[in-house]
């Protein structure tokens, strides 16, 4: 009789220890398969990432790094880099895509998008068709301290004026007025010059001949206003 128990609790024994293990290998797969879903998680938001890059890429004027971008969107700078990589072959039809009018190009160190070259004749073209012809005071202001103090970053610009100059810098672009030089080498912000068009609308055949602005500035003989 003890050995018909005991033959009858073994197997008990041994179902119990396989369903234990069978558990455990559940609870394994089911911890694999959480694992992965997490995994999933974090490589789900790709899509997500490459579209918030697309649109803060979209305002910037100046080209945004990796870290900045990572920053931005609250993203590791790897997954960054990866739809940043991404965004680059789906504007340039690499996957059998449309290529698009545009290009994000790596330049000074950052990100930002550009006009493909051979698209530059027909954006200029608008550009010049669909704006008035007249300068605001401020666009003037901001081409006369690119002008004299030129080649000359964006920031630096904004500290002679005083003010915010993206849009005006942007309005002076659109019009060829000036264009980008090349890029700081200590900040890699961009600098910005004159163009030949400013010549041409100035009558002038080099820089030399602007105008001095010393005579135009005080000298102090006259005293200053006190300031308060």
């Amino acid at each position: 009789m003890t050995t018909e128990a005991t033959g009858v609790r073994e197997p008990t024994r041994a179902s119990s220890g396989r369903r234990a293990s069978s558990g455990r290998r559940a609870s394994s797969t089911t911890d694999t398969s959480s694992g992965a879903a997490v995994d999933e998680r974090a490589a789900g938001p790709a899509v997500p990432i490459a579209r918030s890059l697309e649109a803060i890429l979209m305002v910037a004027d100046e080209p945004q790094s990796l870290v900045s971008l990572a920053a931005a969107v609250g993203a590791p700078t790897a997954a960054v880099r990866q739809a940043v990589e991404g965004l680059v072959a789906d504007f340039d039809g690499s996957d059998g895509g449309t290529r698009r009018g545009f290009e994000l190009r790596e330049v000074g160190g950052g990100w930002r998008f550009y006009v493909r070259p051979e698209f530059d004749p027909v954006v200029r073209d608008f550009v010049l068709t669909q704006n008035p012809s007249r300068l605001s005071q401020a666009a003037l202001e901001t081409l006369a301290v690119i002008a004299y103090k030129q080649p000359i970053t964006r920031s630096s610009i904004a500290q002679i004026r005083a003010v915010n100059v993206d849009s005006v810098v942007r309005t002076l672009l659109g019009r060829g007025l000036i264009t980008e030089s090349s890029t700081d080498s200590e900040t890699g912000a961009i600098t910005y010059e004159t163009t030949e068009l400013l010549l041409t609308h100035l009558g002038i055949n080099s820089l030399d001949e602007l105008p001095l602005i010393s005579p135009l500035l005080s000298d102090g003989q006259e005293g200053f206003d006190d300031v308060a």
